[in-house]
């Protein structure tokens, strides 16, 4: 892996640090959000259509964690692997579901991992993005772009703001931001994204009490 600059190193390490904890209590997440199961089948659907409805692949969810979210991506049919900054959550990742690839490394750097240009057809960044300073975003949507075939899909997961301000947050992990659906939508256009559609999903139980965005795009 490339050397990391210290916000990412921090981050890694944070992960480090939480990986068994934070795969125990996400593992079956997904179960219990019906609304994020239907984005993800959207993405899907998505990402066939793209690929003439063939199962169309790669995808790779970047900052996969445990790999529990791309597992679901191929339940879907798609053709997934993980990329995580945490060589543990990757040694889990790769424990739990031995028959995906999971890679070490940075999702602001997938050369290092031999993605070319145009090598995906789609990437979900889940959750992923939450941590990075906001003047830092423009750079991992970038890079998001660059690995995106013509016509690939984009589908971020994040938490919202209260406000219209992107707004950091204490973590458990680590600071991490929030941000309005329709700032980070016009970061993704200025990076050559086209949106599809949003979503946007009050909290409920004891999730954490902000909302949480969901962006479907496309690469133009």
């Amino acid at each position: 892996m490339t050397e990391l600059s210290a916000h990412l190193r921090a981050t890694a390490d944070a992960y480090d640090g939480v990986a068994p904890l934070y795969a125990e209590l996400f593992r079956d997440a997904l179960d219990g959000q019906p609304l994020e199961r239907a984005v993800l089948a959207a993405f899907a659907d998505l990402v066939r259509a793209a690929g003439d409805g063939e199962r169309s692949g790669p995808v790779a969810e970047l900052g996969c964690g445990p790999g529990a979210v791309t597992a679901h991506l191929r339940d879907l049919g798609l053709d997934a692997f993980g990329v995580d900054l945490s060589p543990v959550m990757i040694d889990l990742a790769r424990e739990a579901y031995p028959d995906l690839r999971f890679e070490v490394g940075s999702m602001d750097a997938l050369d290092a991992l031999g993605v070319a240009g145009g090598g995906l057809r789609g990437v979900v960044s889940w959750y992923s993005l939450i941590h990075t300073p906001p003047a830092e975003v423009p750079r991992f949507l970038a890079e998001f772009r660059r690995v995106l075939a013509p016509g690939g899909v984009l589908l971020l997961g994040f938490f919202g703001s209260e406000d219209e301000s992107v707004t950091p947050f204490d973590h458990k992990v680590t600071t991490a931001y929030g941000w309005p659906l329709d700032a980070l939508a016009e970061l993704a256009g200025e990076a050559g994204f086209a949106e599809i559609g949003r979503l946007r999903r009050e909290p409920v139980g004891e999730e954490r009490r902000l909302p949480l965005g969901y962006l479907l795009l496309r690469g133009r």
